[in-house]
Order: C-alpha cells, then structure tokens, then sequence
C-alpha cells in the first residue's frame, strides 16, 4: 500500500468507529507467543542517494544472466522473441486493461482473446479453446478435474515420466476432490512409459489418462497406446504438450485427444526467472465446452448486424454459476495469452516450423558433441526434442557454478527428482554453434 498521512485524532477516530480503542487489539486473535516485542534489526535511515549507492552495489553482486548462455529447459525456453512484441503489449490499452465484463467498452481486448483462442484451436487441432490458464501445470489439474467431472469417475492416470513440478500440482488439487491417482511406470531404457504399465490399471474407474508430449526428459511418447486404453475403457485421453513441438509433429486432435493443455512461455514470453506465463486448455465443442474451465470469447452481431466479441461462456464461481462452477480459476493471463497471439502470427507457419526444426537439429548436435566425451552417455533410447538427459559421474550442481563463472547456465541436475548423476540440458534456435562448440569445449575441461 501506499503511505497514507493520518493525524492521531483521525487514527483513533477510525479506531473506535471499529469499536476498539489501540491498533494491537486488532490482533488479538494472533497467539501472544507469535508476536514481536521488540524493534526490527534494521539499520539507520539514508539518504535518497545514499541508498541508491546501497542498491547499486548491491545488484552488482549478482549474475548478469541476460548474457549468460543458457542451455536450461525443463518447463522454461530461452527462445527468441521478436522485439514488435514488447512494443504492441506495452501499449495502454492493453497493458492496463481490466477484466473484460462489460463488451462495449473492451471489444479490443476481447477480439485479442478471440485471436489468441482461434491460434491455439489451429495449434492443437481442436475445437474450442479457453481464454487461457495461469500456467500449464494448473491447467493439467484443472483438465484432469474437468475430466472426472465429465465421466463421473474418480481416478486419474498420469505417467511417471511427468515433469515431477506437474505432478506436484496436480495431486494438490485432486487430493482434496477426493480423486484417486494412479502412476504409469516409466520404462528405465527409453525413458517413457513402459508398454506394460497400462496391465493392472482400474480402467473402468479411470476419468481420464495423461500423456505429456514430450515428456520431462524431452522424449517422445507412443501417443497411440494411451489412446487405445482411453477408447476402450472410456475414460478420456488428456495431452499436456510443449506448444513448439507442435510446428514439426502431428497435433492433438489427428492424434485422438480430447483435452489439450500446455504451457506457453515459450511463445513470446520471457522465462522471467519462472514467470509469468500461460497456460492453454482445449478441447472439443460439442461434448466437453461447457465443462471447460474459465472463460471463453465468442464473435457474434449486435442488433444493427455489426460484429462484436463477447464472454460467451464463463464456468468461474464469482459471479455467474456460483456452487455449480466447474473450476475456481478467476481469471486469465490475457497479456501473456496476446504476447503468444502476436508471436504466432509475427512467425507464421514456416517461420514457426523452423524454430521447433533449429531446437530440434541443435539439441541432436549438442548431444551428440557432448557423447563425445569420456565418461558421458545418454541414458535413454527414446527420440527426443530439445531437450535430452546425459548421465556421468560427477556433481553436476558444481559443474553448473563452474560454468556461470564462465558465462553459461548449464543444465538441470536431476538428482533433485530420484535420478542421480543425470542432467537435463535444452537446446532453442537461439543458442548459435560457436555457443554450443564453446559449451562442449568447456565442459570437458570441467569435468575431465
């Protein structure tokens, strides 16, 4: 909050208009034990200047990270952003715009959702998308919700080779929906799912299985046998995928799916030290719309025939279904969602094709630089995209700080998620190849 100036009669004139007579007994519902009775250990006040110089060398302290090269992945990009995007998003009309509640006065807004919904229906191949989620991991949970919801089950199948962080977030929100989660064993040799994993599951009780594509290791999944079990028990086909994958395989919907989420950071957002960024959600219009969660703009005619947008559905608690809402998501992350609309059509289709095919090719050239050297292997078969896991014998969080030194953010250890002596690295078409020959050439000085 702001500083507000107030007299002492005005403080205790708003005291007693709350029936109290000191600020402290508005905290008496605070255990005495949890209260601080002394000053605060803070030094004394400075001048303007002065603490300006305190900042100023304080922030110099810290990595430059803007011209390190990253080759860090795991759910965040380091892809190139055309810089149009920061100027069009900057602009006040939208970069200030409220919740658009009323039509008349937000068509600009609204036409950038109906945009933004249009782009990702043609990304994914389906029918009907949302105005967007807050992140790709809610919008997992909020897909597996809307599942059990719409077959009346109550158990959810994820892979074990799930990004572990999605996991996590989506056993929050079911744990407390009193929804069971079943776990697909991951196959150690090729680092997806196990084909026999799918013997022994509850399908008649299955609402729906989960299939990320790629999955956490950057490897690619057999798509087509978690369909055939979604098909034959009922249940329904949920695809998490990495919306850049899209520009070189083949989309959700030819696939079978019928709720499609992701992350889209890597559409023109930047990685921001983890945020913000968006989540998308489709799904088909016909048998599931009305269940989606959040909002969704539509195009229609005023009286006199002129085209307008509008909120066509809204599934939120506020202020229209209450306790018959389907989700609690309030809201949407319009700028982002018009930084992902402005990056699609800025590359287009070709333009878009060649970043996933440079991630692709680089990614495949790092790794196979990198197996180059002694004591390095790949532990999974799998094909991958982009990313990819390289297993030695060494203490990768110290790689990493050896490497920052040098200007290099290097991959992700693993260890942190049960798999020891492995580390993820991520591979965009911004990285160059002197940068990645640079990379190589240090690493194997580090850890030789």
């Amino acid at each position: 909050m702001r500083y507000l100036p107030l007299t002492p009669g005005e403080r205790q004139e708003m005291l007693q208009s709350v029936g109290i007579e000191k600020i402290d007994d508005l905290f008496t519902s605070i255990p005495e034990q949890m209260r601080l009775r002394t000053d605060l250990n803070l030094p004394e006040p400075l001048a303007e200047a002065e603490l300006l110089r305190y900042f100023s060398d304080l922030a110099s302290k810290n990595n430059d990270l803007k011209s390190s090269v990253s080759f860090l992945g795991a759910g965040s990009y380091d892809h190139l952003i055309p810089s149009a995007i920061k100027h069009l998003v900057g602009r006040g009309e939208f970069l200030t715009a409220y919740t658009p509640y009323q039509p008349e006065i937000t068509q600009g807004v609204l036409q950038s959702i109906f945009e933004f919904q249009t782009l990702i229906c043609e990304l994914t191949g389906m029918e009907a998308s949302n105005a967007s989620m807050y992140d790709g991991a809610s919008a997992l949970a909020e897909a597996a919700l809307m599942a059990c919801a719409a077959t009346r089950r109550e158990l959810v199948v994820l892979p074990e080779s799930l990004h572990p962080e999605w996991k996590d977030v989506v056993r929050l929100y079911l744990e407390s929906q009193d929804v069971s989660i079943t776990y697909l064993a991951m196959d150690e040799a090729t680092g997806t799912v196990d084909p026999k994993a799918f013997e022994g599951i509850s399908w008649s009780e299955a609402a729906c299985v989960v299939v990320q594509q790629p999955n956490f290791f950057g490897l690619l999944e057999n798509v087509a046998q978690f369909k055939q079990v979604a098909e034959d028990s009922g249940a329904l086909l949920v695809m998490a995928v990495d919306p850049i994958s899209l520009s070189l395989l083949k989309s959700p919907g030819e696939l079978g799916a019928d709720i499609v989420v992701g992350d889209g950071q890597s559409l023109g957002s930047s990685m921001g030290f983890g945020g913000p960024s968006l989540g998308f959600f489709a799904t088909h219009s016909t048998k599931l719309i009305r269940r989606m969660p959040g909002r969704v703009v539509g195009e229609t005619v005023d009286e006199d025939g002129t085209p307008g947008f509008v909120l066509t559905l809204q599934t939120r608690e506020q202020h229209i279904r209450r306790e018959k809402a389907t989700s609690n998501i309030c809201s949407n992350q319009a700028l982002n969602a018009l930084m992902a609309a402005i990056y699609l059509s800025i590359m287009g289709k070709e333009g878009f094709k060649d970043v996933g095919y440079q991630s692709l090719q680089k990614a495949n050239y790092l790794k196979q630089r990198l197996l180059e050297i002694d004591g390095l292997s790949a532990p999974f078969s799998a094909p991958s995209f982009r990313e990819f896991v390289i297993e030695a014998e060494v203490d990768w969080e110290e790689v990493n700080m050896r490497l920052a030194e040098h200007g290099f953010v290097g991959g992700l250890p693993l260890e942190r998620f049960g798999h020891p002596g492995k580390v993820l690295f991520s591979v965009t078409e911004a990285r160059t190849k002197d940068e990645i020959d640079s990379f190589v050439n240090l690493l194997r000085g580090l850890i030789s």
